[in-house]
This record gives C-alpha cells, structure tokens and sequence, in this order.
C-alpha cells in the first residue's frame, strides 16, 4: 500500500496513541475511529496510511522497540545481551509484556493480525536475534550445530511468560539478565 508522507513526528504520536488505546480497551475493542478522535485524524488518512486495523497495530508496536538489535556488537554474545538490556526500561518492558500477553489471545482468534504482528515485529525481532547469535558463531563463542540455537526464541518466550505466572513478578532487567546467564548462555555452551 502506497504511503502519504507523515512526519516522524507525527507517525510517533499516531503510535503512541494506538499503543495507549491497546493497553486501556485492548485490540478487540480498538476501533479505527477510536484511533482517529484520539489523534485528531480522520479514518481515511489511517487506511491510506496503514491499510488496516492489524497493521497500524503491529506497526505501532514496532516503533516500540527501543534499538536495533542488529547494531549491537560489543565482541561476545555476552557483551551484547547486556547491551540490549541496558537500553530497556523495566516499566516499559512490564507494560509491553502485558500488551503482548494481552494480544495473545486475540492473534488466535484474528488471521490478519497474526499475519501482521508476525511479518512487521516477530520476524524482524527473529532476524535480529538470528543476527546476533549469527555473529556469536562466526566467533567461535557457540558451535554452529548446537540444537539449542533455534529454541533461543522459545527460551525467552517462556521467560516473559514464566515470571509473572510463577514469581507472582514483572520481568525486569535483572531477572533477564539472571536468566541469560543460567539458562541461555549455558545451553549455547558460553
């Protein structure tokens, strides 16, 4: 779909706006009109823009994201997973995980927003990470035959699930980064 030209700026502020709609009706009860009366925009400029509910969702969450991955190369696997987590923000991440946790049921029950949230942030974030690990094998750091290079992604996964559910807990950077260092790393054998 054809883009019309917005301003960094304001495509941030439509973001922001989709993002604090989703955490307070969640996706089902988010309404392209809902969308325009908060960003002062008429609905017309939303589908030219973003072509659908799903997308502007999934690009919203996108823009969310608060570095490339790819661009984080410190020389160890290790280095860089402390990098990325040095640009997170446990009440951000808090807030994200429940947004996340909170889309989960509705990817079951909505096709095009599965589609979307998997081609515009699950695979990009798949691809970054395939970067990383990438490099950490290239390094010598992880064996390019370990099995447990592609259940990185599930690790995780399983972590931002885990914690609140048995912790009764957010996951914040210190948990992540307990985590990398007695789960992750020494399953990739680093």
């Amino acid at each position: 779909m054809a883009r019309s030209r917005l301003t960094p700026e304001r495509e941030s502020e439509l973001y922001a706006a989709v993002l604090e709609l989703l955490r307070e009706v969640g996706y089902d009860a988010l309404t392209m009109d809902a969308v325009a009366a908060r960003t002062r925009s008429s609905k017309a400029t939303l589908y030219r823009q973003w072509g659908s509910k799903p997308e502007l969702v999934a690009r919203a969450l996108r823009s969310n994201k608060p570095v490339d991955i790819t661009q984080i190369d410190t020389g160890s696997l290790r280095g860089d997973i402390q990098e990325m987590l040095a640009h997170t923000d446990d009440c951000q991440m808090d807030k994200d995980a429940a947004l996340m946790r909170g889309l989960a049921h509705a990817v079951h029950t909505n096709p095009a927003l599965h589609r979307a949230l998997r081609e515009l942030l699950i695979e990009p974030e798949m691809n970054g990470l395939d970067e990383v690990l990438g490099r950490a094998v290239r390094r010598g750091e992880i064996d390019a035959g370990n099995p447990a290079l592609k259940l990185v992604p599930h690790m995780l996964i399983g972590a931002f699930i885990a914690r609140p559910l048995i912790d009764d807990q957010p996951v914040d950077r210190a948990f992540l980064s307990a985590y990398f260092d007695a789960v992750v790393l020494p399953s990739l054998g680093v």
